[in-house]
């Protein structure tokens, strides 16, 4: 498709495509001569998910690109690919490794990551930005009077286990390793918010089953 056509089909005007294009966010199109380029499924794909991390997501482009370098690295495998593009997504504050909130919060995720063996996560500990937020969030709480220990951290972990299954079950669909770390990396942008308001939904409806209306 020409990139008149491209810019119909995905909504996302010729100047913006073009913008994209200088930028490395999206791949070059194939030279029909020297003025003038060819575009495929794959770029409205592509061109889809940046609109999604830059759109939906709020993603800069500079952290855009970092993310998508990692996606189309062929000499990774699957796995790295994919724990190198969520690792490069946005992240809060990193923890002070001194501040006892920290440090308790710190005990009780390793805890719970021994106890579900999670060996290849508690390997990968401070090296990982996931980890680390998971301990800032922890360490929040823990300030705040709300906190989490290892016995209330085990049963999320647990659940999202099986949540983490079902999504490289549904990655899996896709046909090659590109498009499915691209799809991870959409449901890591898009898709927790569908998890969120599930979890709310039956938030009302535990409470309705316990308490009543």
């Amino acid at each position: 498709m020409r990139l008149s056509d491209l810019s119909e089909q995905s909504q996302v005007s010729i100047a913006t495509i073009k913008y994209y294009l200088r930028e490395g966010l999206l791949p070059p199109g194939h030279l029909v001569n020297t003025t003038q380029a060819d575009y495929d499924e794959s770029h409205l794909r592509r061109l889809r998910l940046v609109r999604a991390m830059v759109q939906v997501g709020r993603i800069p482009v500079a952290t855009v690109r970092e993310v998508l370098t990692q996606v189309d690295d062929e000499s990774l495998s699957r796995t790295i690919r994919l724990g190198a593009a969520l690792w490069a997504l946005p992240r809060p504050a990193e923890p002070e490794p001194e501040d006892p909130a920290v440090l308790a919060a710190r005990r009780e995720v390793d805890l719970t990551l021994a106890r579900i063996g999670w060996n290849d996560a508690a390997e990968i500990g401070e090296l990982s930005p996931i980890y680390r937020e998971l301990i800032t969030s922890v360490a929040t709480l823990n300030r705040l009077g709300y906190p989490l220990d290892a016995d209330d951290l085990t049963p999320y972990a647990e659940q999202m286990e099986q949540t983490a299954a079902h999504d490289l079950d549904r990655m899996e669909r896709h046909t090659t390793p590109v498009e499915q770390v691209e799809s991870a990396i959409v449901s890591a942008v898009l898709f927790e918010p569908v998890l969120l308001s599930l979890r709310r939904l039956a938030q009302e409806q535990e409470a309705t089953r316990r308490f009543g209306l």
